[in-house]
């Protein structure tokens, strides 16, 4: 083995970033990958509509929850060790996921890859930090960003290629190669480390409250069409939530070791940067969802066309958000996200212009635009939240930020697939009206529009009939995508509009933190 590459003190950190970079490259590319794979999904495991959501909700959730908690824990008990039980935990779900018979397991085993992920992130940054020292720490944080980016670009073409020549479930086997090494690179290279300093209690009830607070509304959002929103089981998780809620309020309020310290929201630009983290993450992830479902289903384009599709969108926000960057300090970050969020709500108007017969020369300046609204808002957005506190803090106000982001990620595929799910139900039952199609069987196409999976719904149904049920199922599936991506657009405009309102300019503005001796303050690109 040549000299360079045998582990010694010299090249010791540079393994050791090696390692952190493989496993962020794992969990950035599972924010994207998973999209284009949904439509084999959904007719694999004949999921329902709501199935897929939570495909996602559940990912995002468990890692929105546990974020914070997991790089204070890596701070009490070490860095190391709580970063290769993420990775383990991660590479041992992902293999279940791969394994799934069936849409209950691949649910739950996306839940626990949340959990996994949630420990990684933080660890990455933190173990590069306590790695390098502080002349070499804004280089290795620079790659450990790269990395990030080129994982959210790859994503859907990766995704879509597996999907379409080995299946679905070879997405979530790449990670395995990906553990080992990790792991085996960690344990040989990276030295363990703590924070003596930090309180050691865990905050345990926050996580709880807030726990069930945002499972409880979710769960409500997802399945409130096919329960009824009037019905107990509805109203009691909306009860429930609401108590959620409150006692986390409560908890992080009075609670000696906080994961949010609500302090720092007395500052209107970091009030007005979380609140951008959610509504981008919920316009972002809520477009991911339903666009790679409609490019499958509807235009019948490969998993791998449609994962190629959406490269414009993933390629113009890396190109986009480093410039963002460097304008965010001369300019600061509000002229950037106010006019990126519009270009977002500009993108989502388009799109919920498409109709059947939509080619991809509408989409691809949809698409565009959306990279570029995104690629100017995301480190804007990082940066607004920094400035916006003491660099001492900066560690915990990124924690908070990317649990915002992760959050609102979760409501836009779960508010808006409500939404979906409600005017595609209205719309199935007004055009079916003539044909006499029980409710049971309405419901049944409602959960698989423009699946192909109708047509089993229907066997034995005469050809005319069939093809006025397949023609309602098409129209109806476009018709609910368009309102949704309508409110998507709408919520896209109450961000920009948020954003001016509070983020303060750039000469009320604080020094921003150098990412050389804080580099949790350096988000990484994506969701």
């Amino acid at each position: 083995m040549p000299e360079r590459l045998r582990l010694n003190e010299q090249n010791r950190k540079w393994w050791t970033l090696a390692a952190m970079c493989f496993a962020l490259f794992m969990i950035m590319l599972d924010n994207t990958v998973v999209n284009v794979a949904l439509p084999s999904i959904q007719r694999d495991l004949h999921a329902s509509i709501s199935s897929l959501e939570w495909t996602v909700n559940a990912y995002t959730l468990t890692f929105a929850v546990l974020l914070v908690t997991g790089g204070r824990l890596g701070d009490i008990f070490g860095r190391r060790r709580m970063f290769l039980f993420g990775v383990v935990v991660f590479a041992v779900s992902s293999a279940a996921i791969g394994l799934a018979p069936d849409q209950g397991w691949l649910v739950a085993g996306r839940a626990i890859q949340g959990i996994g992920g949630a420990f990684m992130m933080p660890g990455t940054l933190s173990i590069i930090s306590n790695t390098f020292p502080a002349r070499e720490r804004g280089r290795a944080i620079g790659t450990w960003a790269g990395v990030s980016a080129l994982a959210l670009a790859l994503g859907p073409a990766v995704g879509g290629a597996l999907t379409e020549y080995v299946s679905w479930r070879a997405i979530f086997f790449l990670n395995l190669p990906v553990a080992v090494g990790a792991v085996l690179v960690t344990l040989f290279a990276a030295r363990e480390s703590r924070d003596p300093s930090v309180d050691r209690t865990g905050d345990y009830p926050g996580i709880a409250a807030l726990s069930v607070g945002l499972t409880a509304l979710v769960l409500a959002l997802v399945e409130g069409n096919r329960w009824h929103w009037g019905s107990p089981a509805i109203v009691s998780l909306l009860a429930t939530a609401v108590v959620g809620i409150v006692a986390f309020v409560l908890v992080e309020r009075h609670g000696r070791a906080p994961m949010v310290q609500f302090e720092y929201f007395r500052s209107r630009s970091f009030l007005g940067a979380n609140s951008v983290a959610f509504i981008v993450s919920f316009a972002m992830l809520a477009m991911f969802f339903f666009m790679a479902l409609y490019m499958q289903n509807i235009l019948h384009y490969t998993p791998l066309e449609a994962g190629i599709r959406f490269l414009p969108a993933t390629v113009v926000i890396i190109v986009a958000s480093p410039i963002a960057g460097r304008l965010s300090d001369r300019i600061g970050p509000r002229p950037l996200i106010t006019a990126g969020l519009t270009l977002v709500a500009v993108a989502l108007f388009l799109q919920s212009r498409v109709t059947v017969h939509s080619g991809y020369a509408q989409l691809l300046p949809a698409f565009s635009l959306m990279g570029l609204g995104m690629g100017f808002t995301m480190s804007p957005m990082s940066t607004a939240a920094m400035n916006a506190i003491t660099p001492d803090k900066a560690g915990a106000a990124s924690g908070i930020l990317s649990m915002f982001r992760m959050v609102g990620g979760t409501f836009g595929v779960a508010a808006i697939g409500a939404l979906f799910q409600s005017l595609a139900r209205t719309r199935i039952d007004e055009r079916l009206t003539g044909l006499h199609v029980p409710a049971g069987v309405r419901s049944q196409l409602v959960d698989n529009l423009g699946s192909g999976a109708g047509a089993k719904v229907l066997h034995g149904s005469d050809p005319h009939r069939a093809a006025q049920i397949a023609s309602a199922m098409h129209d109806a599936f476009i018709h609910a995508l368009s309102g949704a991506l309508t409110l998507s657009c709408g919520v896209a405009a109450v961000g920009a509009v948020l954003a001016f309102a509070l983020i303060e300019p750039l000469r009320a503005l604080g020094k921003r933190p150098d990412p050389a001796r804080h580099p949790e303050a350096a988000e990484p690109v994506g969701v």
